[in-house]
């Protein structure tokens, strides 16, 4: 037989045909008590009808939980014909064959509930009619065969025959009270035969207490087949529905539910014992209050056991009928019930179903699960109720719900946000108190880049800030910085302009709520990259202000970009910058930065370079000199190699422009009387002449060479063009053999060939324009002469076409030219 896993359903199914006729066979043709096997063979001859309709709808009823079902059916009629086999069966042996497969059709009973109604009666039918089979006692032959008990202890440990035949009724209530783990095992056993054989006295159990005894076995963790006893009490409430009476208390229930805790056997057994205790009363409205109950039937639905699942799921909506258990299945992970009171629910259970969702703690798998099962549209048609109480508890479950990025969508998709913001202008009393959960869900709103589509949304909440209190101007400044910073919101951002924006927004700077004044920074300057004109010469004052007094990393990040994002060319600023001493302030904030990765720290970096761009123009050197006496160019290196590529490259271009004037610097020091010969230190190896950081602003001597070679070996090229502008400071005319040495002796020409394969063509024009310096002297021709060869042929092929004629120069200086110019170009 092929193995289980590679088996289809429908094979499966036809070998439950094929055994089921050969059984049916053995049973008519057994030499023994023929009748009563002729009785079990007419019962088992309706099977192979209705499985094969089960066959021809292989599609549809082949799922894990059918298959499994169907499989251990298989099983069950396999053991039933081996038992048959052998001789000399008892009467209790034919009738336990017969409940056991009446058991297995039960599953599969269960399994199929769901998907076919006309399978589910004929299955229905059969198993109650093989659970019922019972035969005379009379016709019992001799006592069974040692081969035979050995056989069935096989099958089954709990129904050997000894076990069964040892134990009388009278016995049973004694080894159950006061038996040692056996014995009780043994009683258990027995009591569970004379129930299935309705040998069982109502007033007999009630007498003896034994419903009670069991429950109290039960609690006991020492017990080591707890599932039996809870078989035995799943038998009491099937042959007499009123024993639930006797189970229901907060006591019993208790104990069953600690039960949902243990092995897979005893959480499918317990679950379905109370799925029956359900239909009482009682019952649901105790056992919802046992504590971790609910929490452990929720696990037991999101288990793998398919039987217990299901039976757990019909245990939880019946459960789901008291609010509180609906919450308490919420607070567990199983949304669907708290889902459908918001849909279906009174207007009461609605709120309760909303304020109760507020007050949880969300994860974001649990915000998905929400949202996926639906929450949204409902919760936002509570907000558009009448009624106040409906609209607050609505608000509050969709700000707490609206963290998620599928969240946001739903919630732009249902049309909220006209109607939020509505409500922010609307100037009704009662309606004050919602004006802050819809100002706090409009900032998350504004985190998709589908609101960018109304440009009105950003014009309305601008409008609103100095009609709203200190909390919600908070939240609008949030949501309008979320806009204002996407890429793509361009466009807004020039109407946000155009609509007073940055006019509006300095007032609050003054503000004393660090929330709102550090918002307002934040969004003047994400505006002022695109608009600097807008700002003032008072503004500056105002920013200048708070980045000398301000202890809040954000407020000193934002101010100083702001300042960044004033043009270079406005010099009344520069002189109102530098009159206020900026430079060691600026210094000092990147000093007092901890660390390299931090949010903060970069910004600020990016900020200050840019910043300090400004005091380092070529064409001031009064304003150079000012900022390399207060410390600048160590500050500048140190940027070399911040994280951001942004304070790299404005690094870069800041020394740079120092750099332009290290030439004239230096001659002019050398023009002076000295009383005292230089020392050999301090003449540079590039200018030739005395050099000092301070004085003539040399790269050389700041240490600066080697991070920008570092930056020119990294993957990134955003940096490469800086700091070849900074490079080409160093080969001037006068200066270009020193420069081109020294380059070359911090392994630059290397860097500066990666840079012809991979960069910009900006940064590969300023490359061929050192190499061509570079490669004049023939030392240097000669080391990389052949390296630099394949990577010129290679950009002369693939590069830009107004790099050509560069790169011909190159290659005939380098004296490699061997073909005609027309083959390479």
């Amino acid at each position: 037989m092929k193995e289980m896993q590679n088996r289809t359903f429908s094979e499966v199914v036809s070998e439950i045909i094929a055994s089921t006729d050969e059984l049916a066979s053995i049973s008519k043709n057994s030499e023994t008590e023929k009748e009563m096997f002729t009785e079990l063979a007419l019962v088992l001859e309706k099977i192979p009808p209705i499985f094969n309709d089960l066959r021809d709808c292989d599609k549809i009823m082949d799922t894990p939980t059918i298959r499994k079902a169907v499989e251990s059916l298989e099983k069950e009629i396999k053991r039933a014909k081996c038992s048959i086999k052998v001789h000399n069966q008892k009467v209790k042996h034919v009738e336990s064959i017969a409940h056991d497969l009446g058991r297995s059709l039960g599953l599969v009973l269960f399994a199929t509930v769901e998907v076919s109604t006309q399978f589910k009666t004929k299955i229905g039918e059969l198993h109650k009619e093989l659970m019922k089979m019972k035969f005379d006692e009379n016709c019992s032959p001799t006592s069974t065969s040692s081969r035979t008990t050995e056989f069935i202890c096989d099958l089954r440990v709990e129904e050997i025959e000894e076990e069964r035949n040892s134990i009388k009724a009278c016995d049973i209530a004694l080894h159950l009270k006061y038996g040692k783990d056996d014995e009780f095992k043994r009683a258990v056993v027995g009591l569970k035969e004379l129930i299935q054989s309705k040998n069982v006295d109502d007033g007999w159990l009630n007498e003896e207490g034994i419903v009670s005894i069991l429950l109290n076995r039960l609690g006991c963790n020492k017990f080591i087949n707890r599932p039996i006893i809870i078989q035995v009490l799943r038998c009491l409430v099937w042959n007499n529905p009123a024993n639930k009476e006797m189970m229901a208390d907060v006591g019993s229930l208790s104990t069953l539910v600690k039960s949902l805790a243990g092995d897979e056997e005893e959480r499918r057994e317990v679950v379905g014992l109370l799925l029956e205790l359900c239909d009482l009363v009682n019952v649901r409205r105790r056992l919802g209050r046992i504590q971790g109950c609910i929490v452990m039937l929720v696990s037991i639905l999101k288990g793998d056991d398919q039987i217990a699942s299901y039976d757990a799921r019909k245990l939880l909506n019946v459960l789901s009928g008291n609010t509180q258990n609906v919450l308490y299945m919420a607070e567990a992970g199983y949304f669907k019930p708290m889902v459908q009171h918001l849909i279906e629910g009174s207007d009461m259970n609605k709120i309760l179903m909303a304020t109760g969702l507020s007050r949880m703690e969300h994860t974001e798998q649990s915000k998905a699960s929400l949202g996926e099962e639906g929450v949204i549209e409902p919760l936002v048609q509570m907000f558009r109720t009448e009624k106040l109480e409906a609209k607050l508890s609505a608000l509050s479950a969709l700000q707490s719900l609206s963290g998620l990025k599928e969240n946001i969508q739903r919630l732009i998709s249902s049309g909220i946000v006209v109607s939020l913001l509505q409500l922010l202008f609307s100037v009704t009393s009662v309606l004050m108190t919602l004006r802050e959960p819809a100002a706090a869900i409009l900032a998350k709103i504004s985190e998709s880049e589908s609101i960018l589509t109304n440009y009105d949304v950003a014009l309305q909440m601008l409008s609103l800030l100095n009609l709203s209190s200190p909390i919600i101007q908070n939240h609008l400044l949030q949501a309008l910085n979320n806009i204002a910073a996407n890429p793509s919101a361009l466009e807004v951002r020039k109407k946000m302009v155009e609509s007073g924006a940055i006019q509006l927004l300095f007032p609050f700077l003054m503000e004393d709520n660090a929330k709102v004044k550090s918002g307002a920074l934040k969004l003047l300057y994400t505006l002022s990259k695109d608009a600097p004109e807008e700002l003032e010469e008072s503004h500056i004052c105002v920013i200048l202000n708070i980045i000398s007094s301000t202890d809040c990393k954000s407020e000193r990040v934002s101010a100083v970009g702001i300042l960044s994002n004033v043009p270079v060319t406005q010099k009344k600023i520069t002189d109102l910058l530098r009159k206020a001493n900026l430079v060691p302030i600026l210094i000092s904030i990147m000093n007092s930065s901890t660390s390299k990765s931090d949010v903060f720290a970069s910004l600020s970096s990016e900020s200050v370079a840019g910043l300090l761009v400004r005091f380092t123009n070529p064409f001031d050197r009064k304003l150079q000199l000012h900022s390399v006496e207060q410390g600048v160019i160590p500050l500048l290196v140190k940027l070399l190699s911040s994280e951001s590529h942004v304070a790299q490259s404005k690094a870069a271009i800041s020394l740079a422009q120092l750099s332009q004037n290290s030439l004239s610097l230096s001659k002019s020091r050398t023009s002076r009387w000295l009383c005292v010969p230089p020392s050999k230190d301090s003449i540079c190896e590039v200018h030739g002449r005395q050099c000092f950081i301070k004085r003539t602003f040399c790269l050389v001597k700041a240490d600066a060479i080697r991070p920008m070679i570092e930056i020119l070996e990294g993957k990134e090229s955003e940096v490469d063009e800086a700091v070849l502008s900074a490079l080409t400071t160093l080969l001037e005319d006068e200066i270009c053999d020193n420069g081109s040495n020294y380059v070359v002796k911090m392994s630059g020409v290397q860097a500066i060939l990666k840079v012809l394969g991979s960069g910009h063509i900006d940064s590969q024009q300023k490359a061929l324009w050192i190499l061509e310096r570079i490669f004049r002297i023939e030392e240097h021709r000669v080391k990389y002469g052949e390296t630099a060869w394949s990577v010129l042929v290679d950009l002369s092929q693939k590069g830009d076409s107004s790099l050509k004629s560069t790169i011909a120069k190159l290659l005939v200086r380098l004296e490699l030219f061997q073909f005609q110019h027309s083959q390479y170009l």
